[in-house]
């Protein structure tokens, strides 16, 4: 029998309660959910008594959790600027750790969980669950068999127009690092840099507004926000050109006034096709002299009366984490490459911040 894999929890708020919790608990036969953290007693207490098993232990003290040798991985589900410290604390205590997204605040951070992860040997991923779209997975394929040719421009879409998430601490930039950017546009940008399979940056321009967040009563899909509270960009915007030329644009948003929506999602050019997210999954090219454009059916049966049986995203995500770790395997998203996303997001607020080019060594 396959040895479960014990568990502990860092973290018991909204993403831990509404994606990881409820797809863990589907891999009984792998994994244990042993201990429950969270600065807010209350919410490690409810989600072991949820989700844990019958002898589930609960902190208020990440420390004291991580000095339980029995457990072997760790999920950091906390605000971005303690991904970082919680993450290396896990490795070092001998532990491999799934980190929600943004992989840190800062680059230096990432770079020195990256070096932790190679010290300790432990694994370490970080949680870009749109990869795991079937959609994403699809196109990966594509462009992996090289069906796109070389991807040479592409743009990576994280645009709402009145969305802007008034709980918890997303407003506030010193626990946060930023706004959309570092929230929804680090999505995008995995997404698109994972479908090129290009982590060179050479050059980031970067714009940042601060322009309907000082709105009173403003409309939004969660209520009003507190312009007093809104202390990051309402809207983020990325010029990055990568060492082999290619081109990337970076657009992300909470608020702004525009009808053209997208989430998580990228459009490809390549010399030999090009696709997008925009309405499905959208493949387009030419042959025998004529252009075309398909529409890739994927996650839809067609069949009436029948819906297809497939794991969702968070569910294929953690699966296939637990799997790596039992196969000693390497994660889907390498912790390398989750770098790169940090590094450009950082290199846009820089550039923002000084009106200049940030280039990379």
């Amino acid at each position: 029998m396959t040895k479960k894999l014990k568990l502990g929890i860092i973290g018991c708020g909204g993403i831990a309660q509404g994606k990881h919790l409820p797809s863990l608990s589907k891999l009984k036969e792998t994994v244990e959910l042993v201990a429950f953290c969270d600065i807010e007693i209350e919410k490690a207490e409810s989600a072991a008594k949820q989700y844990g098993t019958a002898d589930a232990k609960v902190y208020e003290d990440y420390k004291k959790l991580l000095e339980d040798m029995s457990i072997d991985i760790i999920h950091v589900l906390t605000p971005n600027v303690s991904h970082a410290e919680i993450s290396i604390a896990s490795m070092e205590a001998g532990k491999h750790v799934l980190c929600e997204k943004p992989m840190a605040k800062t680059t230096a951070e990432a770079a020195q969980m990256v070096e932790v992860a190679k010290r300790t040997g432990k694994k370490l991923t970080i949680g870009y669950n749109n990869r795991f779209r079937s959609d994403s997975q699809h196109l990966h394929k594509i462009a992996s068999r090289g069906d796109l040719g070389e991807i040479y421009f592409a743009k990576a879409h994280a645009v709402r127009r009145r969305a802007v998430p008034t709980w918890g601490v997303f407003l506030d930039a010193e626990k946060q690092g930023g706004g959309p950017l570092i929230e929804i546009g680090t999505h995008a940008l995995d997404l698109t840099l994972w479908m090129m399979n290009n982590y060179k940056p050479k050059a980031v321009m970067g714009s940042v507004h601060h322009k309907l967040g000082k709105k009173e009563n403003a409309a939004n899909a969660w209520g009003p926000w507190d312009p007093a509270k809104f202390t990051v960009e309402d809207s983020a915007f990325g010029f990055i050109t990568m060492e082999n030329g290619a081109t990337i644009t970076l657009e992300a948003s909470w608020a702004l006034n525009t009808l053209d929506v997208d989430e998580a999602k990228c459009s490809l050019s390549g010399t030999e096709g090009g696709a997008d997210m925009k309405d499905g999954l959208r493949i387009n090219g030419e042959d025998l002299g004529k252009l075309y454009t398909t529409t890739v059916g994927v996650g839809a049966s067609g069949v009436a009366f029948y819906e297809e049986t497939s794991e969702s995203d968070t569910d294929l995500e953690a699966r296939l984490w637990i799997e790596c770790i039992l196969n000693d395997t390497e994660p889907i998203v390498k912790p390398e490459e989750a770098f790169v996303v940090t590094q450009i997001l950082e290199a846009i607020y820089e550039s923002a911040k000084t009106g200049k080019a940030v280039y990379f060594d």
